[in-house]
């Protein structure tokens, strides 16, 4: 089961800790959690959202969700984490938005076959590594056929990424994955290999640049990476 404890205990202060984390980027907690739903609807082309489902697996305090309804606006969105306090606030600030479950560490309350699109925001490292496949497994239940599996995850081979991770008061036990190391995760749950996008590799000052990060997606230095795949 994923210890709930850590979440809960930093529910509350999540937004202004964050923002204190990431200020050497040049960028606010809304950057982040929007350019990676924006990556997604990109990955996923010309998607007709009506009656396209997402589950928003770890959404915290929700910072995703908006977003999500921005770019798939028609879309059924269904979010779970383990943090009943996390959950509880996204409820307050996104009610309107999606549905919310309460997740035991184990299995998702879903039946099989049920998302096209499940998605992780930077949530796996703060779940113990042998844990991984086996909720893996879990997403494979629940994709549909064809759906699509997508996480974001922070770059141990980026150094400020590390000292970023290594500051943050509720990353205190996190442990960094590897993309190479994760995309075996993926295969051993079921999945096809997975492709890998590292992202942000250009800070805010010199945001104007970012257009170029087209072209770097494959140098494993960015401060954070995407994996895709299917089912």
């Amino acid at each position: 089961m994923i210890e709930k404890a850590e979440f809960d205990k930093f529910a509350d202060e999540y937004h202004e800790l964050h923002k204190t984390n990431i200020a050497i980027s040049g960028e606010d907690p809304e950057f982040f959690a929007e350019y990676k739903i924006r990556d997604v609807s990109i990955l996923l082309g010309d998607c007709n959202s009506k009656g396209f489902r997402i589950l928003d697996f770890g959404t915290g305090v929700g910072n995703s969700v908006p977003h999500f309804r921005h770019y798939f606006p028609e879309a059924d969105i269904a979010c779970v984490d383990v943090s009943e306090k996390s959950l509880a606030i996204a409820y307050e600030r996104f009610a309107q938005y999606a549905e919310f479950h309460l997740f035991d560490g184990e299995a998702l309350p879903f039946e099989d076959c049920s998302f096209d699109l499940v998605f992780a925001a930077c949530v796996f490292h703060h779940i113990p590594h042998e844990r991984h496949v086996a909720l893996l497994r879990e997403w494979h239940r629940v994709l549909k056929p064809e759906g699509t599996a997508v996480v974001f995850e922070h770059n141990p081979w980026n150094p400020l990424t590390v000292r970023a991770v290594n500051t943050c008061p509720f990353d205190e036990n996190a442990e960094l994955i590897s993309a190479p190391r994760f995309r075996a995760s993926f295969c051993q749950a079921g999945f096809g290999k997975a492709a890998i996008n590292y992202r942000l590799f250009v800070p805010g000052a010199l945001r104007w640049l970012r257009p170029l990060e087209r072209w770097t997606k494959w140098c494993p230095l960015g401060a954070q990476y995407l994996l895709f795949t299917r089912k």
